[in-house]
């Protein structure tokens, strides 16, 4: 993991995605990538912009020219590696299509209170497509610690995807907790996943859970909080795309979550 791309954009979650991606990229002695996106204002009615349309768009440019300008002075007293790109278009299509030499990709959870820049859909079509990892961070966070990481496993496709991912950062981590909130085999499963990490030198411990009728969200939550973990590794849409838009796992962690969320799909 060396490559990480992060989404510039003057809205209320910038501060905390690049405090998070300078604390990653020192940790790995990486590259920072920025993408700074101006989105095209929403048109209702044909495809032509009027004038309404043209002048919001040269205001959104201008915004993001003076954002430019102090991050850029910024990034320059800082001890990392980065680059730079300027892109105009849908924010969700744009990072994907910088995405293909990503090994990790910084957005936000869902804004609190701020309907615009939709960080939920963004994340959430983001994670559908693409093979990058995406670490979701909350507009409040001041900094990414590494030190303890929980990883909620259910045994299925996109949590091993999300755990093989995670294998640089929890390389990093003083203490891994495997966490299982399921009804039935997820302890073979477990030990597997375990047994996978300390392969890479990373000995993890295991806690499982019975759900007993109660939401694996607010178990994976809970366990979060009393176990103090810096960040939570996951699985994202494993039961479906269309299921999870509906109220699943995935779906209410980008909206609620305090921690931040290293997802794969």
């Amino acid at each position: 993991m060396k490559n990480i791309l992060l989404l510039v954009h003057d809205d209320e979650g910038q501060e905390a995605r690049l405090q998070a991606a300078l604390d990653i990229v020192r940790a790995i002695d990486g590259h920072l990538s920025c993408i700074d996106v101006t989105p095209f204002p929403v048109v209702a009615g044909d495809a032509v912009m009027g004038f309404g349309e043209t002048v919001v768009l040269l205001d959104e440019r201008d915004s993001e020219a003076k954002n430019k300008m102090v991050l850029a002075d910024r990034l320059s007293r800082e001890d990392v590696s980065w680059s730079w790109a300027d892109a105009m278009g849908d924010m969700a299509d744009t990072i994907l299509e910088a995405a293909d030499l990503a090994d990790l990709i910084i957005l936000n959870r869902a804004l609190d209170g701020y309907p615009l820049p939709n960080m939920h859909d963004i994340v959430s079509r983001i994670v559908a497509r693409t093979n990058a990892p995406v670490l979701a961070v909350p507009e409040t966070c001041k900094r990414f610690a590494l030190d303890r990481a929980l990883v909620a496993w259910d045994g299925s496709r996109s949590a091993a995807a999300a755990l093989r991912a995670a294998v640089p950062l929890l390389a990093l981590a003083s203490e891994v907790k495997l966490f299982t909130a399921v009804e039935d085999e997820a302890g073979t499963a477990s030990e597997q996943a375990a047994a996978y990490l300390s392969r890479h030198g990373i000995h993890a411990q295991i806690r499982s859970l019975d759900k007993a009728h109660r939401r694996a969200d607010e178990l994976i939550e809970r366990e979060g909080a009393a176990w103090r973990a810096d960040y939570i590794v996951m699985g994202a849409y494993g039961h479906g795309r269309l299921r999870e838009t509906f109220g699943g796992v995935t779906r209410r962690m980008l909206a609620a979550s305090p921690l931040p969320l290293l997802l794969a799909h």
